[in-house]
């Protein structure tokens, strides 16, 4: 028999077949695993010695061994084998190629099984935490944009027809709302992360007289797996992490829409620096906001994932099944996707211009200041009932004389109802109803100001 892993090739009579052994493989994609995988073998060789499994020479060697095959790998000089399978075997084999068969003395009360399952968590716990940062990064730029422009008034939509006047900071606030709900599912999902199932070993546990509870507390997990069938088959984590990176890039799928919107002639707020934009092959004039554009077209990519994730594992008996190799490329693919969207965001969005002229005249626009009128007549004693018919005949009667609800004289507003007086213009007035919702969550300038004050103290606490 020749060409057999030589990890498990003792039960075999002939060799892989070539393609088999090609296609089974993972060291394609998973060899981005490397050192969480050293760090993982540290650890448990640090423990085998603590136990007496190992001496703390062995130990010694492995452990130098394994920061050589580290160097090796950053360096570009180890050559990675498809005949070796995985991340794992590589790195093993590499390892007893230079402190020779002390190495194979590693793989002790341990399998691939719990090994991969150790590896992915480790690896993903470091992702998350990157993500939160560039989560942060976004979230400060948008609070900071927020407070500059507290006083700018913009309509506020609904059904995307202009319904009432805010101010972009309490819009751009609202953004950082749903960022701040996906960093605290971001932080949750973490803790289910951060659970060690190495000792598992392939689903039963192991003979050797092993301390899950030090191999945790070296690897900065907050406790081992209650459950060794569980802890080799789970992947309940990397589906969460993908539900929690989807919703997030839903949420910045709803950013992007808007921005790429706003940026058009036909609504012409804001205008994004050109370094995040491109131009046309034929038309001179135009400015594409291609950032926006594919960060909205890459919300389906995650889409996806999630659901290639959780078709995955669905019907899976315990324990653990080759169809968990499948779990790698979706969750990379995931992790960066959702990385380079909150990067180019957080570049990007503090360099926004708003253009508050058009945004003003917009506002002025839509009548939308006609709750306002409603909300007037109803506090001099009208019911709401009627006060909604006669906003209605008003704005029936400026839509006719081309005119907004502010523009109308004092005479013609009480062609509808004598119960208006002179005092109905401060709240006609885009700045008299943006003042006017001067309550906690409003949209007042003075509240923006301290929404975003209170936001940024959310981002303090984080450090």
């Amino acid at each position: 028999m020749t060409d057999t892993n030589a990890a498990w090739g003792g039960r075999f009579a002939e060799a892989t077949d070539a393609f088999v052994a090609e296609f089974t493989a993972s060291i394609r994609f998973d060899q981005r695993l490397y050192r969480h995988d050293i760090q993982g073998s540290i650890a448990h060789a640090t423990m085998l010695a603590e136990v007496g499994v190992l001496t703390a020479d062995e130990r010694s060697a492995i452990v130098d061994g394994l920061l050589a095959v580290q160097d090796d790998i950053k360096e570009g000089r180890l050559e990675w084998s498809v005949a070796l399978e995985d991340v794992h075997m590589n790195v093993e084999a590499a390892l007893t190629a230079k402190i020779g068969s002390v190495g194979k003395k590693l793989h002790t009360g341990r399998s691939r099984n719990d090994q991969v399952a150790t590896d992915i968590r480790l690896y993903l716990r470091e992702s998350i935490d990157l993500l939160a940062q560039e989560l942060t990064r976004l979230q400060q730029g948008l609070i900071t944009l927020a407070e500059q422009e507290a006083d700018t008034i913009m309509p506020g939509f609904t059904h995307l027809q202009s319904a009432q006047p805010v101010t972009f900071g309490h819009h751009l606030l609202a953004w950082n709302e749903m960022l701040q709900r996906d960093f605290e599912r971001l932080q949750d999902c973490r803790k289910r992360v951060n659970i060690l199932p190495l000792g598992a070993a392939a689903l039963a546990g192991t003979t050797f007289p092993i301390d899950r509870a030090r191999t945790a507390e070296l690897l900065g997990f907050d406790r081992p797996t209650e459950n060794s069938l569980d802890s080799v088959s789970d992947r309940d984590f990397a589906i969460e992490f993908t539900h929690c990176a989807a919703l997030t890039m839903m949420h910045l799928s709803r950013m992007s829409e808007e921005l790429v919107l706003w940026t058009s002639a036909q609504f012409n707020f804001i205008d994004l620096p050109d370094r995040f934009c491109t131009g046309s092959s034929i038309m001179p004039q135009k400015k594409n906001p291609d950032v926006p554009e594919l960060v909205r077209g890459k919300s389906g990519r995650v889409y996806g994932h999630l659901m290639s994730l959780l078709t995955l594992m669905k019907s899976q008996p315990l324990a653990y099944n080759k169809d968990n190799q499948e779990d790698k490329e979706p969750l990379f693919d995931t992790i960066d996707t959702l990385g380079g969207s909150l990067r180019a965001f957080a570049d990007m969005v503090p360099h926004l211009q708003a253009r508050k002229d058009v945004m003003r005249e917009a506002a002025l626009r839509g009548y939308s200041t006609a709750t306002d009128l409603a909300d007037y007549l109803v506090k001099k004693g009208m019911p709401f009932r009627d006060a909604h018919e006669v906003v209605g005949k008003s704005v029936a009667y400026g839509l006719e004389q081309s005119k907004d609800l502010s523009e109308l004289t004092l005479e013609e507003l009480q062609r509808f109802s004598d119960t208006v007086a002179e005092d109905v213009f401060d709240v006609l007035t885009l700045d008299g109803s943006v003042s006017a919702r001067d309550h906690f969550g409003g949209t007042a300038p003075n509240q923006v100001r301290a929404a975003a004050q209170r936001a940024g103290k959310r981002l303090a606490d984080r450090t």
